[in-house]
């Protein structure tokens, strides 16, 4: 009867480890880079990823840090990575001058872009035509700094009146605080909290031009794919992009639930820190009118258009790309679903 019992016992193990690994190989496996560090706007992928978002859509989802937009893009191009998260006017800027392995949009975040020029009222800058004269601090590849051209003309700046000084983004706001530059550009939700946070500035001291308040309608970061990668797999994009609209929707619903997971994913991160830089994304960047009316990752045909013609400018770009080039929502969940809450 015990020998029955073994039998009957190991018999059980090995259907229930048969299925398991049934299952385990079902999954999907998608490598995805982020734009930056695991910080309060990264909250939708790290949610979905948290609360079995993907898992449940069949997907083993792997998510690395980034260490900036333009260096995400490359990897996605190269095969690096699957997928990525980055600005969407360097994939356009990429596109143009790698057109043989062309990335394309999936589904934007950042309606919004974060981009911005901070300084401190100690320096006399309290608009946008006190830079004239200034030294601005930004990496060689900050988008923002890029994309200097558009706002200084929209400001009635001389775009060649500043100079700017490279810098490591680490080195950013103690250059600034320090007087070694009398700027710095960079997302809004990262610079602002570096400062008043980590620097402990005064709010107060803290100026802020963020280009979107100048004219610079642009979007801002996206889910992207290379094209023939794209596809290749239709269907994991899609029940990625269904799971990552599961886990923006938590984040919004519950931005401090949120920010618990990122704090399990990066263990060093400030929780209150970072609820607050969410709490700025989500305000600024993530939900507005277009995302109210639109729902979530989606875009306005006409705005972009408007959008690739201020970047084909700024970058000064050799072609045009179509909006159908830039970004697809064929893949995205019914609008019912990214609806927000």
């Amino acid at each position: 009867m015990l020998t029955t019992r073994v039998g009957v016992i190991a018999g059980l193990l090995v259907l229930a480890l048969g299925a398991w690994d049934v299952d385990a190989q079902a999954q999907t496996r998608v490598k995805f880079a982020l734009d930056w560090q695991i910080q309060g706007p990264q909250a939708p992928f790290i949610t979905a990823k948290a609360t079995g978002a993907f898992t449940a859509q069949g997907l083993d989802v792997t998510i690395d840090r980034g260490t900036g937009s333009q260096k995400t893009i490359e990897q996605v191009a190269t095969g690096t990575y699957d997928m990525g998260y980055g600005d969407i006017n360097s994939m356009i800027e990429y596109n143009v001058k790698n057109p043989q392995q062309p990335l394309i949009a999936v589904g934007i975040v950042l309606n919004s872009p974060p981009f911005a020029l901070l300084s401190l009222k100690r320096y006399g800058i309290q608009q946008p035509k006190d830079l004239k004269g200034a030294s601005i601090g930004a990496p060689a590849g900050d988008a923002p700094r890029r994309l200097w051209p558009i706002f200084a003309k929209n400001v009635g700046v001389p775009p060649d009146s500043v100079t700017w000084t490279n810098m490591a983004p680490p080195l950013r706001e103690p250059a600034l605080v320090k007087g070694d530059v009398k700027a710095i550009s960079g997302f809004y939700f990262t610079g602002y909290l570096n400062l008043t946070e980590n620097l402990k500035i005064p709010e107060s001291d803290v100026v802020a031009f963020k280009y979107s308040d100048y004219g610079v309608d642009l979007y801002g970061n996206a889910v992207v794919v290379r094209v023939d990668w794209l596809k290749a797999n239709e269907d994991t994009v899609r029940r990625f992009l269904a799971a990552l609209t599961s886990g923006f929707k938590a984040a919004l619903k519950d931005p401090k639930a949120a920010i618990a997971h990122v704090k399990a994913a990066e263990p060093l991160s400030n929780e209150a820190t970072e609820l607050k830089r969410l709490q700025l994304a989500i305000g600024a960047n993530m939900v507005n009118d277009e995302v109210r009316r639109n729902g979530l990752l989606a875009i306005d045909p006409a705005r972009m258009q408007r959008a690739i013609e201020q970047v084909v400018v700024a970058f000064e770009l050799a072609a045009k790309p179509t909006v159908a080039q830039v970004f697809t929502g064929a893949y995205l969940p019914s609008a019912a679903d990214r609806k927000v809450d």
